[in-house]
């Protein structure tokens, strides 16, 4: 839970020329008394590039801060245009008002900004060099985006918790590999039926194409050969296509059972 909570901001000068201070009137509420100051800052973010442009326009420490409703005015410079690539003063860009308590940050509210020529000839033929006096900001304070941190206060009671809580009812229940595996039985049995029905269909089948698959295999030949029985080699023979149609049948079935069709399961400023 936190302390200080953030009532209302109001932009007092909006739209307002380039140059010119930014004015926020703040209302908070603070639930106990303070031991040290809230800290207030404002940045403009120069570049959507990089974060190396990015200027914090003023800071303002506001304390001792008494419990209930508490206002104020914040009021900051204007960025330095000269750390502001040329290419990028025109356009949209953020402002960011920060509060913090200790070193730690408990909100943050962005705003877009929009900054652009008064002169209609100038808008419609931009100079490669803005013409900074003739550029007038418009900050979109109807829809700012905020951002709260739970953070700790003055007693260890408001700290954010680190660990998430114990769960025993969880840690107590069965394994997954325990329920699977009761269920292993039923799985065969079901295996086992459908490698049945298809191994009868596939002798069907391939009754015709025995004398083939025997003169596939004859350039091949096996560490034990014994040419002089026909009647053992037959028996192995038929042996083996039976494994492999009985292989084949599981594999078929095994992929008719598995392989169905899968159900179709049904802000902050970042910078």
């Amino acid at each position: 839970m936190s302390v200080v909570s953030l009532l209302d901001v109001k932009i007092l000068n909006n739209p307002a020329p380039f140059g010119a201070s930014y004015q926020f009137e703040i209302t908070f509420e603070a639930l106990e008394n303070l031991q040290k100051d809230l800290e207030w800052k404002l940045t403009y973010v120069g570049s959507a590039q990089s974060s190396e442009h990015d200027q914090e326009l003023d800071s303002l420490l506001v304390g001792p801060v008494p419990p209930g409703v508490n206002k104020f005015i914040f009021e900051a410079d204007p960025p330095n245009t000269a750390n502001i690539p040329s290419s990028e003063v025109l356009g949209v860009t953020v402002i960011l008002l920060t509060c913090a308590y200790d070193g730690r940050e408990f909100v943050r509210i962005g705003y877009y900004v929009n900054n652009e020529y008064t002169d209609e000839s100038l808008a419609e033929n931009p100079p490669a060099k803005p013409v900074i006096d003739k550029i007038k900001r418009n900050i979109l304070a109807e829809k700012p985006r905020v951002t709260r941190f739970a953070i700790k206060w003055d007693s260890e009671a408001t700290a954010p918790a680190e660990f998430p809580p114990d769960q025993p009812e969880v840690d107590n229940a069965p394994d997954d590999e325990e329920a699977y595996a009761a269920d292993e039985p039923e799985v065969v049995e079901v295996e086992g039926a459908a490698e049945e029905e298809e191994v009868e269909g596939e002798d069907e089948e391939m009754g015709g194409v025995e004398k083939e698959d025997n003169v596939s295999e004859a350039g091949s030949e096996d560490i034990e050969d014994d040419s002089s029985e026909d009647d053992e080699e037959d028996e192995e023979e038929e042996g083996d296509e039976d494994m492999e149609m009985d292989e084949a049948g599981a594999a078929d079935a095994a992929h008719k059972e598995h392989i169905e069709p899968a159900g179709q399961p049904a802000d902050v400023m970042v910078h």
